[in-house]
This record gives C-alpha cells, sequence and structure tokens, in this order.
C-alpha cells in the first residue's frame, strides 16, 4: 500500500509569522540605532552653549539686558506685546532651547543677537525670575 503525504497546513502560516517576527525584529533594531545617533547628536553642545551653561548668571545684569534688549517686544513684565509672552518660559523650555531662539534668528521677526557667554547666563537667569 503506498503511503500518501499530505501537506501540514501550517507550514505556510508558521514561515509567514517567523517572517513578520524577523521584519519586525530588523525595524525595532534600525529604530533603537536611529534613536541612539539623535540623543548622541541632540546633547553635544554647541561651544557657545556650552560655555554660557558653564556660568553663573546675575539677575541683575539679566534685567538689564532684557530692559534694553527684549522689553521692547516682550513687555517690561515679559508679558508679551509683538514678541510671545515669555512668562514662565523657563519652565517651558530648556536653557539650551532659549539660548538657540535668541543668538539663532530663525524665527522672524526675532533679530539675531550676539551676546557674550556671560551676558547669556545673566539673561537666562534673570528669565527664570519672569513668572
Amino acid at each position: 500500500m503506498a503511503s500518501v503525504t499530505v501537506p501540514s497546513s501550517t507550514a505556510a502560516p508558521a514561515d509567514r509569522k517567523r517572517g513578520l517576527v524577523s521584519a519586525l525584529v530588523a525595524v525595532a533594531g534600525v529604530t533603537a540605532l536611529v534613536m541612539l545617533v539623535w540623543l548622541f547628536g541632540v546633547n553635544r553642545l554647541d561651544p557657545y552653549s556650552k560655555a554660557t551653561l558653564s556660568l553663573s548668571g546675575e539677575v541683575s545684569h539679566g534685567g538689564q539686558l532684557f530692559r534694553i534688549n527684549c522689553a521692547g517686544c516682550h513687555g517690561i513684565a515679559g508679558q508679551g506685546l509683538v514678541g510671545p509672552n515669555l512668562q514662565g518660559v523657563s519652565a517651558k523650555r530648556s536653557d539650551r532651547s532659549i539660548i538657540h531662539q535668541i543668538v539663532s534668528g530663525e524665527t522672524p521677526p526675532m533679530p539675531r543677537f550676539e551676546i557674550e557667554p556671560q551676558g547669556m547666563a545673566d539673561l537666562l537667569s534673570y528669565l527664570k525670575t519672569v513668572t
């Protein structure tokens, strides 16, 4: 008597499942690699920010700088006029982000400001008091 081999109907779904798992593992690996590259790139500080963040700021001098350079657009109390409200900005944005905003000029009509690191540290200290 001849034996008849019946193909297993579970072989094809098992192969598909294995292929899907392999694809998901590959996507997860690539995603993890991209996240690591992004994290290391984001956490590197430019020399200006590094110098600024290494200094202690003086609130009173930062207040003077604010009144001279910023109050015309952001209001004497940082309440916002032409420029946005800056009250509580230090709780919403990192010092690094604030530094970038001030020196970059990437969001017109805000001009690009060139200020020495100590002045920027002073301004950051002052902004932490604006509530």
